[in-house]
């Protein structure tokens, strides 16, 4: 318990900071509502899962291969990330519900996410393999850091939510501003 204490404010801060699966929540709830925005919700949420589980269970065999790993994950996440701002900055809200817009692409941005891959490989790194964690306890604190993102996914898809009338009015500034923190997201993956 002492341990989910001493990573608790990193996990905060990471969770809840926007980055590409939070403002895809954003995006995709104030565009498409909760109903149909729940595909990619549930993509993002089976991506950050299976970059969760690989970073636990191999952490320690992957270590050697981590800064290779990296760097190849990091292009292909900045290349897709700068892929979906330059269309979510063209789309229209009637472009919003076409084929981009699925579980694939929300599985997709969350394995390609340097920031989730980092996040998680950090924290099993720095905290939890260190204290002498087993594969159990390893199970159950990445239980507690996908309920903790479930908790971010949904307060930024309430922001969406809450703002869709008003989005649906000003979508294509919005769009925009998405598309370009995104672009922005993508851009300083590639200056890491």
């Amino acid at each position: 318990m002492q341990v989910i204490f001493s990573y608790l404010p990193y996990v905060l801060v990471t969770t809840f900071t926007p980055g590409p699966n939070n403002l895809m929540t954003l995006y995709v709830v104030s565009n498409l509502g909760w109903r149909r925005g729940l595909r990619v919700i549930f993509g993002i949420a089976f991506g950050f899962l299976c970059v969760m589980f690989s970073c636990a269970i191999f952490c320690h065999e992957l270590s050697i291969y981590v800064p290779k790993l990296v760097d190849a994950l990091k292009y292909v996440g900045a290349i897709y990330i700068a892929w979906l701002a330059i269309h979510i900055a063209a789309s229209k809200p009637e472009d919003t519900h076409d084929g981009v817009m699925t579980f694939w692409s929300g599985f997709i941005l969350s394995i390609t996410n340097v920031k989730v891959i980092l996040y998680l490989m950090t924290l099993f790194t720095a905290y939890i393999i260190p204290s002498g964690a087993g594969f159990f306890e390893i199970l159950l604190h990445g239980i507690f850091i996908i309920c903790v993102s479930t908790v971010s996914w949904t307060m930024w898809g309430l922001a969406g939510g809450l703002l869709q009338k008003f989005l649906a009015k000003y979508y294509r500034p919005f769009n925009i501003a998405m598309g370009i923190i995104l672009l922005w997201c993508a851009i300083s993956i590639f200056r890491m």
